[in-house]
């Protein structure tokens, strides 16, 4: 289930780089501004890319950790990592 003031975040973010700015200077203080439930502030402390992910649109998701300042490569490494390899064991077992 997408959680509605995450992806708010992330959009705004995404469409404000005066809020992109203050974000990276200062967190928890704009995640302040946005009713976000304590696990889901703990996963964007953490860069959990696995909480997160079911939470947004995955575009949000990928803005949001360039944002951050993750390596492209991370990120997807940590997508990948997400589904434990069983899209791979779909593809061998066809």
């Amino acid at each position: 289930m997408t959680d509605y003031w995450l992806s708010k975040m992330f959009f705004d973010l995404q469409h404000d780089p005066e809020l992109a700015k203050a974000y990276c200077a200062d967190m928890a203080a704009v995640i302040d501004r946005y009713p976000v439930k304590p696990e889901v502030r703990k996963a964007l402390a953490d860069d959990d890319v696995g909480t997160l992910s079911p939470l947004v649109n995955a575009y949000l998701l990928r803005f949001y950790f360039q944002v951050r300042g993750m390596p492209e490569a991370e990120f997807i490494a940590r997508l990948h990592a997400i589904d434990g390899g069983r899209a791979k064991e779909q593809v061998a077992h066809g």
